[in-house]
This record gives structure tokens, C-alpha cells and sequence, in this order.
């Protein structure tokens, strides 16, 4: 049995039905963007593609963390 999905990938599965995009896009825009800090990459993705505030802040937090080897 699988352990379910915690922490900002638990968002994953509603981000990607209620905007229509995957995952993967999203981390390629993030990373893609000149902008480095957490908070400038949520109201980019806020502002700019639409995204509510938790799950800008669950794709910002799980990239920058994978980005960072964590």
C-alpha cells in the first residue's frame, strides 16, 4: 500500500484538474522565471496565471525545495 502524498504535493492532483496544466509545466515556469524568492515567485503565479495563494505557495515551496536537494 502506498503512504499518501503529504506536504505541497498533496496539492498536485486539485492544481492540475482545476487549471487545466501539469505539474511539470508549472515547475518549468517557476524555474523559467527570473524572479528567486519564494514569496516574488507566489504573487507572480498569482497575479499572472490566476493561481490562489495555496497552491502558488505549494508549487513555488515543492520546486525551490527540489531545486535546493531537499
Amino acid at each position: 500500500m502506498t503512504a499518501p502524498v503529504k506536504g505541497p504535493a498533496s496539492y498536485f492532483p486539485s492544481i492540475e484538474k482545476k487549471y487545466g496544466r501539469p505539474i511539470a509545466d508549472w515547475k518549468h515556469l517557476i524555474r523559467a522565471s527570473p524572479m528567486t524568492k519564494h514569496m516574488e515567485l507566489v504573487t507572480w503565479l498569482k497575479a499572472e496565471h490566476g493561481l490562489g495563494h495555496g497552491h502558488a505557495n505549494a508549487l513555488v515551496a515543492h520546486t525551490l525545495a527540489e531545486d535546493s536537494g531537499k
